[in-house]
C-alpha cells in the first residue's frame, strides 16, 4: 500500500515499478516489446519485465540476457511471452516460464537450469519444452 501511494505521489505507474528480469543486448530489424496495452520500440539496453512479449517483424531479431545469464534470442516473425521469471541471485533457484506462439527461438541457460534442471519451461501451440540442457533452439510454423 505504501509504494502505490509514493508512485501515485511521485507520478509512477504501479506498472513502471515491476522489477526488471532481463535487458535487451541486440536489436535489429523491426521489433517491439509488448507491455501492458503499451507497444515499445524495442532498443539496445531496454529493459525486460516478467508479463512482456516480444514481437518481431519480417527483418527482426532481438537478443536477451536474463538476471541469471539465461540469453534468448528471438528470430523473424515470432511472438514470445515471458510469462514467469522469478530468480534468486543468491541460491539460483527460479523459474522461467515462457510462450513461443510462432517463430523461433534460440536459448543458452544460465545459472536456474544449472541450480534446478527442470526451472526452465518453453510452451508452443503444440507441446511444452522442459529445459534440461543448457542449449536448444525452437520453431512454431503458423
Amino acid at each position: 500500500m505504501r509504494w502505490t501511494i509514493a508512485a501515485l505521489v511521485l507520478g509512477v505507474s504501479t506498472a513502471a515499478m515491476a522489477a526488471d528480469v532481463g535487458e535487451v543486448k541486440v536489436a535489429k530489424g523491426a521489433a517491439y516489446l509488448e507491455r501492458g496495452t503499451e507497444k515499445l520500440p524495442v532498443r539496445v539496453g531496454l529493459p525486460v519485465q516478467a508479463a512482456d512479449k516480444v514481437v518481431t517483424g519480417a527483418d527482426g531479431t532481438v537478443g536477451i540476457t536474463f538476471a541469471d545469464n539465461s540469453l534468448l534470442s528471438v528470430g523473424p516473425d515470432s511472438v514470445l511471452a515471458i510469462d514467469r521469471y522469478v530468480f534468486d541471485s543468491t541460491t539460483h533457484a527460479g523459474q522461467f516460464d515462457s510462450t513461443l506462439s510462432k517463430g523461433t527461438l534460440a536459448v543458452i541457460s544460465g545459472k536456474m537450469v544449472k541450480q534446478s534442471p527442470d526451472a526452465m519451461r518453453v510452451h508452443t501451440p503444440s507441446a511444452i519444452m522442459g529445459v534440461r540442457g543448457t542449449e536448444f533452439i525452437v520453431k512454431v510454423d503458423r
